[in-house]
């Protein structure tokens, strides 16, 4: 692993988008990035091809396609999807114009086969085409004159000449029968005589043999006598009418033992346990179907009682949703016809009947109906939801089904990859067969996959629109209440849903809202029949990651990585799959998604039974919220009115924030319940710095503390005495004991052995000890454990299944004091040994206590009320998130909501005490982490100088864009827009993210651009979304900011991946979360030497060196503009950092900002470029000069003002003139930096030439964490 980890990682590297004012743009981003149009024409393809909805629609689009946009956007497999499209037209739909298909398929082919388009034969090319032969060639009763100009021989030859085995070919997925595949056998051994390739004879005699006879595990059974079949002759051998023969028979071919045996022999695949894998796929396949089968039977079953909604004591939510499925597919059977009907009038209006038709309406209604349900309460709004979410939600669900479909229909045997060998991940052999492994299998999958596109976030939104319109229209739900004077009981039938807008931070948003008693009985009823298997839990090991959406579960489809609208980030994930540089990271998905878990029936009994109560208990909300609303006292004046809202608004909110509460609870209590007694496993994907998630989002590891209770790991391992230890160790932190050492930590646990006991038996009947835990359902279950183990007859051999744990100290901090050398820090965060934990927090914490005491003698209020109230817990997620980029807003926010939990502040005092201490607490962590405060400000620093940069050979070609733009304009006539600036293009032009390269080889790529919103009009209202298919300009201060903590965290990731890959080399069962890795007790010691191990070896790989390598390797040919960086604020912070500019005298002239940035040569060397003999520059410049003396003039007329504001006061107060003095104040500045971006335009200055130095490092060694016991603990 050291030396793996010594060399540079595998870069990854695509062209900076264009932006797209550019008139090039489309042209040069379209090689590896799809724009919105060409993506709305590919799935609108996809819609079309399925099961030939209007197959001339789409070719009609594909020709343009392959006309306008010839690149890697038009892959294999959609040419594929075209051939079997054309020969099943002629077979079926469109038999009767059956010539016209079939020879646009040979012509597609014959394009294909003669290189004329950039696309590689797979075997489902050939297997489509010998279908075709089959069915329309000359030996058939359908034969086509001129069919056939490509002969059987011909497709054999061009077989054999890509090294395509012919068993793939016979075995693809177009043959839909055993017979097919058998008539393509004989046809191809045929071709193979007439060609002399005997081994091909031989291989496709091994093929028929393997179809016809397949060893099982009742290969020793004797065989019950096969129904044989007559066996065909051919015409040779017809007999006479007066002969009498035997007819021959033959065991027929069976294509599915072929396609088995090819899975099983090409990947050594283990067989799954035919039981579990039929639930998991059954799980997937009918979830819809079973849904809808249980709520109407409950339906059923409350008419045969007699009881409709107004009977019940409550209403049920099931019943509803029956009601309102029943109502919507009718609705949507008609809607669909309907918008058919207008699209064939309006030929012009975008057609969403293709993608509707997609998912029969029964599916739609049900898909509808669960999202809408499942989203209530999210994205911050109580009892609802946002509408844009809501639609694209609802869209993409719909688009996931049809994948699901798909998936479903290829039903590929899948192969397991991810066996370490005995060369381990990190050698070259065992990397490179890593690699060979997956290509293979990859291949294998994508052959026998149909093509599908992804849709673009318009279609989505619009498709969800229609659907959700149609809900709301028929959903109702009938409420009940009784009169307060007459005591009668009236009813109203109500909407579930409706839609209206709510004021957000000064805008108006538009809301989906739930009827209050939807969601009142949302929160108690059983709703296991709303969560969808992609939210759930799988019951066999995830399918191995191949690729970024090949992976995971069986039928639906998830992605490798979770990115938010960055096509850029998509890309380079899939360029560095294709080139083989992400095969760790794959490898470390499988490894955490392969371990087994089950539930605690222990801890489930006791979760359920407080449930059912009703009570608050640990993290469990109560049913009905009990704390007192606030009351306005009478004759309250302003003030009280005041306190009184804020109180009302916070009570609102909690109360707001326990029923989303119960609402999660519920989904993680049914999950659980339905996975009783269940070997259960957790795919997982990356964010986009590489940290690993669980993709089941309800219940997992990842969780809160009552998710982590309820799980445990299915394998048991004997404790040994270690076990035992690290047993109680493990409870005594659960309890927060955790400062302690570790031998005190024993203690504090033999000291509580009663409680313990008495919590394992008696655990709501007892003393409930377990209750006051930091961590209280875990701790139940670590009890329930203990006391079984300690019970037993020989504690040291009992086995045990419970996840022990070993969490990093404030591991952020760890890295950076790790990279930084910084001694004082890596002393703060156990990274060097000491004979007790080091405690950062309560450092901290009695750091800002000594300054509230300086202040208090200043006067300052808040200090005098803060005193001897900061605790560990107040200040700990301020230090934890500090080196995670958090801002003083976001600190302040962390500590007020803890001020408010300890309920020693009036409601008022908050907000300002917050305020004083979070300034406290930054500056405190400031003095600690000095080696921290510089590397963040060198990784700054970077992120701002790559932000602003442009490529080398993009300037001149924006330099001539900008000069022909303004030639169009001054000819156009009509109404003129503000003319473009010429200093300020080239901020248009600043593209570039920060993209680097973890260990692993994972590329990451910084997604933070300006939003490119555009209004899409949907039938339910207009929303705005983004479009992540149009690059737009960096966000450079996001970039800026984010960089430090996506860094630290990409750092984590790698660590936590290179535990796991090791922990699985040595056999260890292994969990994370995060900086918190999880093993067996009796492992603890093996897996926390692996631990020091992996971040030894990462730390001591020089990482800021790679970076900043990467850094000079990535951008080499990058220029900033001088322009960009005149600001003093950005000119100080380079000088500081190191960085300086090396210039001639006569540059130096004109330099005069950046006098503390500028080395004046003496040699003539300069690291400035001047573009001066460019052409368009020159136009450029003469722009400049009439800008430039248009500036100093209005800078000298602003001077004048200011010299006659006197003479003329009287004139400034008139109405239209007047400008307040912050307005102008800011008009002049503004004024003065155009002019001086206006005299540096045209000079750039290298980026490798203005990246600071490395911060120097201190004397810190990182191999001392091995003496450290308390590094992770």
């Amino acid at each position: 692993m050291e030396n793996f980890l010594q060399n540079p990682p595998r870069y990854t590297f695509l062209p900076t988008p264009l932006p797209s004012i550019s008139s090039s743009a489309s042209a040069k981003n379209s090689s590896w990035l799809t724009d919105s149009a060409t993506q709305d024409s590919l799935a609108v393809i996809d819609a079309c091809l399925y099961q030939l909805f209007d197959v001339p629609r789409a070719k009609g689009i594909f020709d343009r396609l392959r006309r306008d946009t010839p690149g890697k956007i038009l892959d294999v497999r959609m040419y594929n999807a075209f051939l079997e499209a054309y020969v099943n037209m002629a077979t079926s739909k469109a038999a009767d114009n059956r010539e016209f298909w079939i020879e646009c398929a040979w012509e597609l082919f014959a394009t294909m086969e003669a290189g004329q388009e950039k696309v590689e034969l797979s075997a489902g090319t050939y297997s489509i085409m010998l279908k075709a032969w089959l069915r329309f060639g000359p030996d058939s009763p359908d034969h086509i004159p001129d069919t056939g100009a490509v002969r059987p021989t011909d497709i054999l030859t061009s077989i054999l000449s890509r090294d395509i085995p012919v068993e793939n070919v016979v075995a693809d997925r177009v043959f839909e029968t055993s017979e097919e595949a058998a008539e393509v056998i004989k046809l191809l051994s045929k071709a193979a005589a007439e060609l002399g390739h005997t081994e091909v004879i031989t291989q496709l005699g091994q093929t028929e043999a393997i179809g016809a006879h397949y060893d099982d595990i009742l290969q020793d059974v004797p065989e019950v006598m096969p129904v044989m079949r007559v066996k065909k002759k051919e015409p040779s051998e017809a007999s006479t009418e007066d002969e009498e023969q035997e007819p021959e028979y033959e065991v027929p071919f069976n294509l599915s033992n072929l396609r088995r045996h090819l899975s099983r022999v090409c990947f050594a695949r283990r067989v799954l346990p035919e039981d579990v894998a039929a639930r998991q796929k059954l799980l997937e396949d009918t979830v819809y179907e079973t849904a809808m089968d249980r709520l109407k039977h409950e339906s059923d079953m409350f008419d045969q009682l007699g009881l409709d909604t107004g009977h019940l004591r409550q209403p049920d939510l099931r019943r509803w949703m029956w009601d309102w499925h029943t109502k919507l597919q009718e609705r949507l059977n008609e809607e669909i016809q309907n918008i058919k009907l207008i699209e064939d009038k309006k030929e012009d209006r975008l057609q969403l009947s293709p993608y509707l038709s997609l998912v029969k309406p029964e599916r739609l209604s049900l898909i509808t109906i669960f999202e809408i349900m499942r989203l209530q309460g999210s994205g911050g709004v109580s009892e609802g939801m946002k509408t844009t979410r809501a639609l694209i939600a609802v869209g993409k669900a719909v688009e996931n089904e049809y994948k699901a479909q798909i998936c479903k229909k290829n039903n590929i045997d899948l192969p397991t990859i991810g066996r370490v060998g005995n060369n381990g991940y990190f050698s070259n052999l065992g990397y490179n067969s890593l690699l060979e492994r997956r290509i293979v299998a990859a291949r294998h999958m994508s052959d026998g996959e149909a093509w599908t596109a992804a849709w673009t976030q318009a279609t989505r939104a619009k498709v969800g629109g229609i659907l959700v319109e149609c809900l709301m229209d028929v959903a109702k739900v009938t409420r009940s209440a009784t009169h307060k004077v007459t005591n009668e009981v009236l009813t109203e039938v109500q909407p579930a849903f409706h839609h209206t807008y709510e004021h957000s931070r000064g805008q108006k948003l538009g809301v989906i809202r739930l009827n209050p008693v939807v969601s009142e009985r949302l929160s108690n009823d059983n709703v296991r029949d709303t969560i969808h298997p992609r939210h759930l839990p799988m019951l066999v090991k995830p399918k191995p990651w191949l690729g970024l959406k090949k992976g995971g579960y069986m039928f639906s489809e998830v992605s490798a990585m979770r990115f938010k609208e960055s096509v850029e980030q998509q890309s380079y994930l899939n360029h560095a799959s294709e080139l083989g540089n992400v095969e760790l990271v794959y490898a470390g998905l499988d490894v955490l998604g392969s371990t087994p878990w089950q539930i605690s029936r222990k801890v489930f009994d006791v979760v359920l039974k407080v449930w059912n109560s009703g009570e608050k208990l640990g993290k469990l909300p109560p049913a009905v919220f009990s704390d007192p609303e606030p009351v306005l006292p009478e004759g309250a004046d302003i003030k009280t009115r005041t306190t009184y809202i804020h109180r009302m608004k916070g009570w609102t909110q909690a109360k707001a924030n326990n029923h989303s509460d119960r609402c999660s609870v519920n989904y993680k209590i049914e999950i659980a319940r339905t996975f009783l007694g269940d070997t259960i496993y957790f795919p997982h994907n990356v964010d986009f710095r590489g940290r690993a998630y669980p993709i089941p989002p309800h219940l997992n590891h990842i969780g809160n503390d009552l998710s982590r209770g309820l799980l445990i790991f299915a394998e048991s391992k004997a404790l040994g005495e270690r076990g035992l230890r690290w047993l109680k160790i493990h409870l005594a932190n659960l309890y927060g004991y955790d400062k302690a050492n570790f031998d005190e930590r024993v203690q504090f646990v033999q000291d509580h052995l009663d409680d313990i006991f008495d919590s394992a038996t008696k655990p709501l009947e007892g003393r409930q000890w377990w209750t006051h835990a930091d961590d209280p359902w875990q701790c139940l279950g670590t009890c329930m454990e203990l006391h079984a183990a300690l019970t037993s007859e020989n504690p040291t051999e009992y086995q045990s299944c419970l996840p022990v744990h070993q969490d990093g100290t404030c591991n952020g901090l760890q890295h950076y004091a790790a990279l930084g050398g910084d001694s004082r820090g890596a002393q703060q965060v156990n990274l060097s040994a000491g004979e007790r934990p080091s405690d950062v927090y309560t450092y901290v914490g009695n750091m800002a206590e000594e300054i509230i005491k300086r202040d208090i003698a200043n006067g300052e209020k808040y200090a005098a009320m803060l005193q001897g109230k900061i605790t560990r817990k107040i200040v700990k997620q301020t230090v934890m998130t500090t080196v995670y980029g958090v801002t003083f807003i976001g600190a302040r926010e962390q500590i007020e909501r803890q001020l408010k939990l300890t309920k020693q502040f009036e409601e008022e005092e908050v907000w300002g005490a917050s305020a004083y201490l979070a300034k406290v607490v930054l500056s405190c962590i400031g003095d600690l982490f000095t080696g921290a405060k510089d590397i963040q400000l060198w990784l700054t620093l970077c992120a701002r100088l790559i932000s602003k940069a442009i490529p080398g050979d993009r300037i001149a070609e924006a330099l001539a864009e900008y000069r022909a733009r303004k030639n169009k304009k001054s000819k156009s006539r009509g109404r003129k827009k503000k003319p473009e600036q010429p200093h300020e293009f080239l901020r248009k032009e600043q593209m570039t993210s920060v993209v680097w390269t973890t260990p692993l080889g994972l590329p990451i790529v910084q997604p933070y651009r300006k939003p490119n919103r555009k209004q899409i009009v949907t039938s339910m209202q207009t929303v705005y979304i983004s479009d992540p298919n149009s690059p737009s300009e960096v966000n450079t201060m996001k970039q800026a900011s984010a960089f430090p903590p996506n860094f630290i965290h990409s750092l984590d990731a790698t660590h936590m991946m290179l535990t796991a890959l090791e922990c699985r080399t040595q056999g260890l069962t292994f969990a994370a979360v995060h900086d918190s890795y999880w093993t067996h007790a009796c492992d603890i010691d093996e897996m926390s030497g692996i631990i020091r191990d992996t971040f030894i070896a990462l730390h001591s790989s020089d990482v800021l060196r790679k970076l900043y390598d990467e850094f000079r390797e990535r951008y080499r040919n990058y220029k900033i503009p001088l322009a960009s960086i005149h600001s003093g604020v950005l000119a100080k912070a380079l000088k500081q950092a190191g960085a300086r500019i090396t210039v001639t005298p006569e540059q130096a002239k004109s330099l005069q900002s950046f006098s503390n940035l500028v080395d004046v040569s003496d040699t003539g060397d300069s690291s400035i470029q001047e573009n001066a003999d460019s052409a368009d520059l020159k136009a450029l410049l003469v722009d400049l000069a009439e800008e430039r003396e248009a500036a100093k003039l209005t800078q000298e007329s602003n001077n004048s003002e200011e010299h006659t504001e006197e003479e003329e006061e009287e004139d400034e107060f008139e109405e239209d003139d007047w400008e307040s003095p912050r307005a102008k104040a800011a008009r002049l500045r503004k004024a003065n930096e155009d002019l001086q971006s206006i005299e540096l335009l045209g000079k750039f200055v290298n980026l490798v030439d203005l990246l600071p130095p490395l911060p120097k490092k201190g004397d810190f060694k990182v191999e001392a964490i091995k003496a450290s016991q308390y590094f992770f603990s």
